[in-house]
């Protein structure tokens, strides 16, 4: 195990949420770190900048004050996800936030992390990086990342097209630091499986979503409680990078998802993360705020309980995985 020593007796399970466009903020997050699950939110989802610091801050107070009632309970570490494309104009003002108010968790996505690691080291904290292939992997690795977070086939939104088998054990053929597997993982079989295979940590998203404190709107909710893995669809027509869509989402607006282009164009597109708040132009819907993402695990989600609720379940399950004995033993 490559569990770097800021999680150390703060996580009560081996998750780290996803941060998840809409759906993260410090509700979610507070929630998921007073249960000793790692939470994080996307720095963009903090609009306008100005107040992505005034959610650090939130974050900061209701930790502590939960530490300091509950000594023989820490809550685990949250962080903050920063994309990294060319096209989000904010990259600079998030991260000088992030370097001033020292966030411990630093997840970057989209891009080249070499001038975030060099800035949050400096203070101490921890970078954890997005790949989608094994290329990507030995890039973060060559930029100094603490951990890489594999995203595998069939997770919401920007899911990578490998199979967790085959790249996890890749990767592992030359990286033995702090790795979280992300893809279709919705309860606590899948977090013990991941284990086995080698991840340090799961990246945690979807199952998310569908809770009481995540700040999806609830028809994204309900949809993911009542649609299957065949309800996703896998396309780069709204965001110029493939990513993983609520097919019932797709056709409330009006648009037939088997039309939709499924391809492998990873080139993305130069206005991606850029004018969030702009409308669309007529009769185009927005990816993540009309067109819902989710991940293949949606058919092992059948409610929208607490996060507390949650994690007692997922905890439950996790240690009945671990204490089921194979029989070829």
């Amino acid at each position: 195990m490559a569990i770097p020593t800021l999680f150390n007796k703060r996580l009560r399970l081996p998750i780290i949420g996803a941060p998840m466009f809409l759906a993260s903020g410090p509700e979610l997050v507070i929630s998921q770190c007073k249960n000793g699950i790692a939470g994080c939110f996307p720095a963009l989802n903090a609009r306008p900048a100005a107040t992505l610091v005034d959610w650090i801050n939130q974050v900061k107070s209701a930790l502590a004050d939960h530490d300091e009632n509950n000594p023989h309970a820490l809550s685990a570490p949250f962080g903050v996800n920063l994309i990294l494309h060319s096209s989000n104009n904010r990259q600079q003002q998030d991260l000088d936030t992030v370097v001033e108010n020292q966030v411990p968790l630093v997840i970057t996505s989209v891009g080249k992390p070499d001038q975030v690691t060099r800035r949050v080291h400096e203070y101490g904290g921890l970078v954890f990086h997005d790949v989608t292939s094994v290329k990507h992997a030995r890039k973060a690795i060559e930029c100094g990342v603490d951990g890489l977070v594999l995203v595998c086939a069939g997770a919401g939104g920007h899911g990578g097209t490998l199979s967790p088998f085959a790249f996890l054990r890749e990767v592992r053929q030359f990286w033995q630091g702090a790795v979280a597997l992300a893809g279709t993982i919705s309860d606590g079989s899948s977090i013990r499986a991941a284990e086995v295979m080698g991840a340090d940590f799961v990246y945690m998203g979807t199952r998310f979503i569908a809770t009481q404190e995540a700040g999806a709107v609830e028809k994204h909710k309900s949809m993911i409680v009542e649609d299957g893995s065949d309800d996703i669809v896998y396309t780069s027509t709204f965001s110029g990078i493939c990513a993983n869509y609520l097919r019932n989402s797709i056709i409330a607006c009006g648009i037939n998802p088997d039309l939709c282009a499924s391809n492998d164009n990873q080139g993305g597109k130069d206005d991606l993360f850029s004018n969030l708040d702009t409308p669309p132009p007529a009769q185009q819907a927005k990816a993540w705020k009309e067109i819902w993402a989710a991940g293949q695990g949606i058919g092992a989600i059948s409610d929208v309980p607490t996060m507390s609720e949650l994690f007692k379940r997922l905890h439950s399950e996790y240690l009945q995985a671990v204490a089921t004995p194979s029989q070829f033993n």
